[in-house]
């Protein structure tokens, strides 16, 4: 049991409003006799000094020996103190009638009874109470009531008293701590991260395994990820799972060597691919996400669109509209960064990959929610309006020197993703046959579902003038971009160019009509970085 400060406490079990001890050993009948005048003289002491009412404390664990002097000195001590001007009785019970007198150890005894019983909500009953003592009669006249079954707790303050051998009292005044039940949570149900460090494996396990067995007490799940957030480097094995799901697995590792100060953290903004019926439906149940959704709401409603709605279709091929699918993914991401700007997750790198990068403006502070869902839509109903042959892409394990060598006319490398992956894009009946020669090869080739358009090639630039257009009323003032933002759209020997400087109109119809750079960027990210892949589905991974 650990007593410290409430700002520094991991675990709040309980507050200490007030304690304070007297001695009555001096007295004729003799040191072990027990006085109820002091002990009421130590009770009121404590209770107007603190600015605390009697009528609040709705239990008090006494010391309760069950002798024939000591309890009607003791209860009629406390009668006289905390009775007087009670409505209800106060309940009163004592750890005794339950495990013995642990002698000097009675005293933490009462209190683990005490937190035990607040932790579970419940009073523990007393044993063996048939009939109140006729030399109490606050028993008998209702003003305490023994606790001789399980009751409820109802959250008022809780007493504790406990005398020793030779006439010393001590009483302490206890404040439950006010956090909810776990049952009472609607999140209880999402799956939940743990991560643990210890010195052996079989510590971190342990610890995990304990996080499964309790898994719906959040309290001590944070505990435990606060623990595992602030432990030294002399914790060299580290460890995770997931609670909450059916097979959560856990993964236990040794890191040897931990990086100094705290890593990097990378936001990694992922574009077309990642969305998926029912996408962000889970995550509206969680307030900051969902608030964060209907303030997007508003910016479409005059364009008579809802992403909320969206989220939450039950259609499949709700996604299959362009304009549907760039605004709700790029909502779903503005929601992340919310949700992990409350949570004070700040980026120190930011990278985008094809659409991700008009989130990365808003991760970036150059555009406003409004400029960053208008840029989507406008993205996708320029598209949506144009007359564009039928196009199609496909990620394929080539090198990006490779596809530049072996891709046929009209297909063009669009977006360089790793050193072995590269999504091409062309025109449908070309890119079919380039892709069946691939495979017949085997080589990797997947087709990307686009809903039939080849972005990032001589495609888009038939879009180019309207897409400015429409956007520089959405972009009136560009703003720049700070060094966070490592630019896909553009190569890094321009990234000092003008175009590269500001989150502009030009910018996001560059982002367009130019390949994507993503592994270029990548190799600016530290080794050891954690990185964040900001979208509804991990496609970058």
């Amino acid at each position: 049991m650990l007593l410290t400060k409430r700002s520094l406490a991991r675990r709040v079990y309980a507050t200490i409003l007030n304690a304070g001890t007297n001695t009555d050993g001096c007295k004729e009948q003799g040191v072990t006799f027990p006085s109820g005048e002091a002990q009421e003289q130590l009770i009121r002491s404590l209770y107007e000094p603190a600015g605390l009412a009697p009528e609040s404390l709705e239990y008090i664990e006494a010391h309760g020996t069950g002798t024939k002097v000591g309890d009607p000195q003791e209860l009629n001590g406390i009668d006289r103190a905390l009775c007087t001007t009670r409505r209800e009785p106060l309940l009163i019970g004592s750890t005794k009638s339950n495990m013995g007198h642990p002698e000097p150890a009675s005293g933490l005894a009462a209190l683990a009874k005490v937190l035990l019983s607040l932790e579970h909500g419940l009073w523990a009953p007393n044993l063996h109470f048939c009939s109140p003592n006729p030399e109490i009669p606050a028993l008998q006249e209702g003003r305490l009531q023994v606790v001789d079954r399980p009751l409820p707790v109802r959250g008022g303050l809780v007493a504790i008293n406990s005398f020793g051998f030779g006439g010393s009292n001590v009483h302490v005044v206890l404040r439950p701590d006010s956090r909810p039940p776990s049952l009472a949570t609607p999140h209880i149900t999402l799956p939940r991260l743990l991560r643990a460090s210890g010195r052996t494996s079989e510590a971190v396990r342990c610890l995990l395994e304990q996080g499964h067995r309790h898994h719906r007490d959040l309290a001590f799940v944070s505990m435990l990820n606060d623990i595992a957030a602030s432990s030294p480097a002399a914790m060299p094995f580290r460890g995770f799972t997931m609670l909450g799901v059916q097979d959560g697995g856990l993964e236990v590792r040794e890191v040897p060597q931990l990086p100094p100060g705290p890593r990097p953290v990378w936001f990694i903004c992922s574009g077309m691919g990642a969305q998926w019926h029912g996408m962000g439906s889970s995550l509206m149940r969680l307030h900051g996400f969902r608030e964060s959704i209907l303030r997007s709401d508003e910016v479409v409603k005059p364009l008579g669109l809802q992403v909320s709605e969206l989220l939450l279709s039950k259609d499949e091929a709700t996604f299959d509209d362009l304009v549907h699918a760039f605004i709700s993914l790029t909502a779903i991401q503005i929601a992340l960064i919310d949700l992990l700007t409350s949570m004070g997750v700040r980026p120190d790198g930011i990278i985008g990959h094809s659409l991700g990068e008009v989130a990365c403006g808003y991760a970036d502070g150059c555009l406003t929610r409004e400029e960053t869902i208008l840029t989507a839509y406008w993205r996708g109903q320029c598209i949506k309006e144009a007359s564009i042959p039928p196009g199609a892409m496909a990620a394929v394990g080539l090198s990006w020197e490779e596809c530049k060598q072996r891709c046929p006319p009209g297909i063009v490398p669009a977006c360089h993703n790793s050193e072995d992956t590269v999504t091409i894009s062309g025109p449908q009946a070309e890119m079919a046959v380039f892709l069946e020669q691939l495979k017949k090869e085997g080589v990797f080739a997947k087709e990307v579902r686009t809903g039939g358009m080849a972005f990032h090639s001589y495609f888009m630039e038939a879009i180019a003038p309207t897409l400015l257009q429409a956007l520089k009323k959405v972009i009136r003032e560009p703003r720049p971009r700070s060094a966070r933002w490592l630019s896909t759209s553009i190569p890094e020997a321009q990234w000092q160019g003008s175009l590269a400087r500001t989150s502009s109109a030009e910018y996001s119809v560059n982002n367009l009509v130019s390949p994507v750079l993503f592994q270029e960027a990548l190799y600016h990210v530290p080794e050891h970085a954690v990185v964040l892949e900001i979208a509804p589905h991990a496609l970058l991974q």
